[in-house]
């Protein structure tokens, strides 16, 4: 009898494990297969935060040193500068942002006489710029500002061991706030001139401010005197990375004279410039002349908090409407609603259409409307897509492999959402960037530069060559227009039409009014002239041209493959030299190249902001300057002298179009094109509306976190069916081996 209940015993526990881990398995498939894949907490679903991405964590979020729309989405948030664009507004017009007005310069002459506005540049000795900042500007609270009983900074000689446990700005337990005073403005300035942080616009102000130029120097002669100081002191192990992060430099600020800003009173500061500069006033919208508090430069200047990478670059200070609360640039960036924001109202007016869509139904009411925003990081394309589709990112972009799912074009070339796109209440927005991708020639080669009208005639076959059109389509889906000069729609100085053809690489046609890129054949033509007939030189060596780029991703092979296909066509053999960014700026900044992928974006729609690009003064490698292609015309530098510091007018139209003519003939560049930018929203999203200039739009933009739940539920509801498949097929499945063992232990008993 043992010998037949122990293994009946042995084969219930095997049936009962057997069945115990198919009912486990199952509850686990069930349970996750029924939750929607929802990467936010129950708690979050009807907050009021908006959702969006980000793919590479910003480099620099102090005012002094960010200059990239990457880093701009964020700054524009936090800080406030003196101006800021209208948001509905068209054509770009400038409001106060924390100025009370838009300050008008006086122009002086050399004897002190108050000149009229429409003065020519050359006879203004000094344009001064008068700025009133708004009363009860207040800071975000932050513990540069914590006071202890004695009033005194509670946070102002930190050690290592007084901030563990502190990795964020948010830990400090004691913050506090103030007013933000003229000073803070002037400060922000003289920061600008501190070598310490390399301002990229620097270079800009030393032309312009009076004094800058000697009191940046100053500066600079007092860096180099502490560090040999220290250097002396330290000997051999003297490591100046090391030493400046343990026990950071802080320069004296008020040691040495600055004539071209100074403080009025409390709400009034002066800025002075050496001569007239109408585009200045554009300077005053962006976040280099945000006011900046001298507690909180002095705060992270503690070589603790440093070590920590708790510095001014990850955590700002602003008095914007929000605040970075978390700051993790491996996963997610979260800014909150500043609560010392002061009043500002959605604005009252636009443009035509702007009320019939829905933009003014808030005119009035306070700002911001969303209480967070949290940026996810999302490396891949597709999974950033899908999450959009499900509704948990509110906004998104279109990568190519989600184009033809998003937009189809109509036969008149007009994007329009898909069917899929409409039923699901999405919305698209589409504008022409102020911006322009283009390819440089590097003018101080010996192959490619130069200004013969042989070089001419190289260059303007290879523009030619590249088909710009072509690469629009199959690179960037249609989005962007064609390049004729350096100067993009909507910007003063761009012509549209028969008159605005670069003649050099286009013929219009009349019939179809559009303009025609010149023929392939045509382009042949110039090389013969240019003395590469069939792409060879006099001896019969083929031309080799190198094409560096900083394109190390992996899709961007085709389009590389593109360029070389390209000029193959003329008998140019084209060298592709990818390298990692840092490398190709080294190799830009050095002019080791001849043909270069480069880009900007406009700084402030002016065209001396695209035409700077290509004066002699500006040469990268003569210079430093902004002029990659190292490009120099005397002619065109001297109309650029007159056009850079004049208002619009008929006149300075007309200086632009002949510096067009100049460029197009010497064709320093491809002219490549200017893209179109395309944003998806949910129907949850309101007040949307495309601005290229603007940086700080998120205060205007609101959200129904009720709709949104609406539709997520919805849209991620579980799916049984799978699951009911599964656990049939575990169950039929199971049959025969439930049988099996019944006849076996039938057997069993019997014996």
């Amino acid at each position: 009898m043992t010998s037949t209940k122990r293994p009946e015993g042995g084969l219930k526990v095997r049936i009962s494990n057997s069945f115990f881990w198919v009912l486990v398995c199952f509850l686990l498939i069930f349970t996750s297969s029924c939750t929607p894949n929802d990467p936010y907490r129950a708690s979050e679903r009807e907050d009021n935060t908006f959702y969006s991405t980000f793919n590479e964590a910003p480099k620099h979020l102090d005012p002094a040193r960010a200059y990239s729309s990457d880093e701009y989405d964020f700054l524009g948030q936090i800080y406030e500068p003196p101006l800021q664009y209208h948001y509905l507004v068209r054509p770009y017009a400038l409001v106060p942002s924390t100025a009370e007005e838009v300050p008008v310069p006086v122009y002086i002459d050399r004897s002190g006489r108050k000149l009229p506005q429409e003065v020519s540049p050359e006879k203004v000795h000094r344009a001064i710029y008068e700025i009133k900042i708004k009363k009860g500007l207040m800071y975000q609270e932050h513990p540069a500002f914590a006071k202890d009983a004695l009033g005194e900074p509670m946070y102002a000689q930190l050690t290592h061991k007084d901030i563990e446990g502190i990795d964020e700005v948010k830990d400090f337990k004691v913050k506090g706030s103030r007013e933000a005073k003229a000073e803070d403005f002037v400060f922000e300035i003289m920061r600008l001139a501190d070598p310490q942080l390399e301002s990229p616009i620097s270079p800009m102000l030393e032309k312009y401010i009076l004094g800058y130029k000697e009191f940046s120097e100053n500066l600079r002669k007092d860096l180099l005197a502490i560090r040999k100081e220290r250097r002396k002191a330290a000997g051999l192990s003297y490591n100046q990375t090391v030493d400046e992060k343990e026990n950071p430099i802080i320069l004296d600020y008020k040691k040495y004279p600055f004539p071209g800003v100074e403080k009025v009173d409390d709400y009034t500061y002066r800025i002075i410039l050496k001569t007239k500069y109408p585009q200045f006033v554009y300077w005053l919208a962006m976040p280099f002349f945000s006011p900046v508090p001298e507690e909180a430069a002095a705060f992270y200047k503690q070589g603790p908090l440093a070590d920590k990478n708790i510095t001014l670059d990850r955590f700002p200070v602003g008095t914007g409407p929000y605040m970075i609360d978390t700051f993790n640039a491996n996963m997610e960036i979260i800014l909150v609603k500043n609560k010392n924001f002061h009043f500002e109202a959605y604005p009252s007016e636009g443009e035509e259409g702007d009320l019939e869509k829905g933009l003014l139904e808030d005119a009035g009411k306070k700002l911001p409307f969303i209480d967070r925003l949290v940026f996810k990081r999302e490396k891949e394309a597709i999974p950033r897509w899908n999450k959009f589709l499900q509704g948990y990112y509110d906004n998104s972009g279109i990568a190519s492999e989600s184009f033809d799912q998003a937009v189809s074009v109509s036969a008149a070339g007009r994007a329009e959402l898909t069917d899929t796109m409409k039923d699901r209440g999405i919305y698209l927005m589409t504008s022409v960037r102020p911006s322009i991708y283009y390819g440089g020639f590097n003018m101080l080669d010996d192959v490619i530069g130069g200004y013969s009208p042989e070089k001419q005639k190289l260059r303007q076959a290879i523009s030619i060559a590249l088909d710009y059109e072509e690469y629009i389509e199959i690179f960037n889906n249609g989005r962007g227009l064609a390049a004729m000069s350096p100067i993009p729609p909507g910007i003063f100085g761009h012509i549209e039409g028969k008159e605005g053809v670069n003649q050099f690489v286009y013929e219009w046609d009349e019939a179809r009014k559009k303009p025609l890129r010149k023929s392939i054949e045509y382009a042949r033509k110039l090389m013969t002239e240019a003395g590469y007939p069939g792409g060879r030189d006099k001896n019969g060596r083929p031309l080799v041209i190198t094409f560096d780029n900083p394109w190390t991703e992996a899709d961007a092979t085709p389009m590389i493959n593109w360029y070389i296909k390209k000029l193959r066509l003329l008998g140019i053999q084209l060298e592709n030299r990818t390298t990692d960014y840092n490398r190709f700026q080294e190799k830009v900044m050095k002019g080791n190249f001849q043909l270069l992928s480069w880009g900007w974006n406009a700084d402030y729609p002016d065209p001396e902001n695209f035409f700077f690009l290509l004066a002699g003064p500006n040469s990268k490698v003569k210079y430093q300057g902004e002029n990659a292609s190292n490009y120099a015309n005397p002619e065109f530098d001297r109309l650029f002298k007159l056009m850079e510091n004049m208002d619009n007018s008929p006149e300075r139209l007309k200086i632009i179009n002949e510096m067009n003519e100049i460029i197009r003939k010497d064709s320093p560049w491809i002219w490549g094109y200017h893209p179109v930018a395309f944003g998806l929203y949910h129907q949850w999203i309101g007040n949307v509306k495309s601005n290229s200039m603007a940086n700080n739009t998120f205060k205007y933009i609101k959200i129904n976190p009720d709709v949104r739940k609406q539709f997520r539920d919805e849209w991620n509801k579980p799916n049984y069916w799978p699951i009911i498949i599964l656990f049939s097929v575990l169950v039929i499945g199971s049959i025969p081996a439930v049988i099996s063992v019944r006849k076996k232990r039938l057997g069993r008993i019997k014996k």
